[in-house]
């Protein structure tokens, strides 16, 4: 294995740590509970599982391939909830990653976007195929840890999640 294909390897084994992770933490709880929001800004953890899938099909179909599939819904852009069911935004997810997941297999790492994310700073932090999966392991895992505290709030579990 070259230093590259190593390098490609780390990343989308933390990349998936940190998917596996939101999933974990959130198994086994209920409908109710998934729809719940315990803080002021409102979202919920459901979703919230839905802004990553979003945040998936932005940043590697958007962004990197420069084309999107086309919603399997409306987007009512309500950020952080939703109207969709447990398993319609569970499904939505990993279908995203694992469009995600061939994108990346196809491309090195080294190769630029051929989109473009509107706001900087992200528009310049993101320049190739590295930093935008480097992007989406932070974005993941910084919503994988608001998920833990959520989660403690709603039934008082912790250390969910692969470890």
């Amino acid at each position: 294995m070259t230093k590259i294909d190593a390098e490609k390897a780390a990343l989308c084994d933390f990349l998936g740590y940190q998917r596996a992770s939101v999933r974990a933490i959130l198994a086994d709880l209920d409908p109710t509970a998934l729809r719940t929001s315990v803080l002021p800004s409102g979202w919920s953890p459901l979703g919230l599982v839905e802004h990553l899938g979003h945040a998936e099909r932005h940043w590697f179909q958007e962004v990197f391939r420069g084309s999107v599939e086309p919603l399997p819904w409306p987007d009512e852009n309500t950020p952080l909830r939703t109207s969709r069911s447990p398993d319609q935004v569970f499904d939505f997810y990993r279908d995203q990653c694992r469009i995600s997941d061939a994108i990346i297999a196809a491309a090195p790492l080294t190769a630029e976007p051929v989109g473009r994310h509107p706001e900087e700073p992200l528009a310049s932090q993101t320049t190739d195929l590295r930093r935008i999966v480097l992007h989406v392991i932070e974005e993941t895992a910084r919503h994988a840890g608001h998920l833990d505290v959520v989660r403690e709030l709603v039934d008082g579990r912790t250390g969910l999640g692969p470890r």
